[in-house]
């Protein structure tokens, strides 16, 4: 396959990947109350990374900030960490692999340059995508580690996952891993393009 095809199809994948991971870190429906045998219904209660929010009936909505960094556990800051840590690297890799493009002629910039910058904005990508799925699956691991301590012992209290009893998988779960996923995949279409442009360069 064309190192341009490559190229552009790793650099494509990485700004849709990009996005899935800065939307999902904004987004504030990681986790969703579930309401299944509950009462009252008429408030819908859901947590992000950075809020913890409940909409009423009528529409209103009340968000109340969790900035600080204490009184969470070390899940829940590694989930932040690994979610900040993956936009930042898929943002950077994103900005480099515009320059690595072999259809973006510059001036004084040779292919060899732009093979390592291919490789750069790849492993970028890679390891953002990892970022992401670890940062949503750890997450996860905390619903569903809550669901079976409150199944198991209904009068449960306290422990691993004490914030997550009675929620389940919120939509930003999902768009993390399918943005991780996408960045992956872009990541090692760049990787690939390094590779093909390297080969190219060889004398015949």
């Amino acid at each position: 396959m064309a190192p341009s095809v490559l190229q552009n199809g790793g650099f494509i994948l990485g700004l849709i990947g990009a996005a899935g991971l800065i939307a999902a870190t904004a987004m504030n429906k990681w986790s969703v109350k579930d309401r299944q045998g509950d009462v009252v219904t008429s408030v819908y209660t859901y947590k992000g990374l950075w809020q913890d929010c409940e909409t009423a009936s009528s529409g209103f909505t009340e968000c109340r900030p969790m900035y600080g960094l204490l009184g969470f556990s070390g899940a829940f800051q590694a989930v932040r960490a690994l979610m900040v840590v993956g936009v930042v690297l898929s943002v950077i890799g994103s900005v480099i692999s515009v320059f690595s493009l072999k259809c973006l002629t510059m001036n004084s910039m040779e292919d060899s340059s732009k093979a390592k910058m291919s490789l750069t904005a790849g492993i970028m990508f890679i390891i953002a995508g990892i970022c992401g799925i670890a940062g949503a699956s750890i997450y996860a691991n905390q619903i569903v580690a809550s669901f079976r301590m409150t199944s198991f012992n209904p009068n449960y209290g306290g422990g691993y996952g004490e914030g997550m009893m009675g929620y389940t998988f919120g939509p930003a779960l999902f768009v993390a891993w399918i943005g991780g996923g996408i960045l992956l995949v872009g990541g090692i279409l760049k990787s690939l393009a390094f590779r093909s442009m390297v080969q190219d360069e060889k004398p015949q």
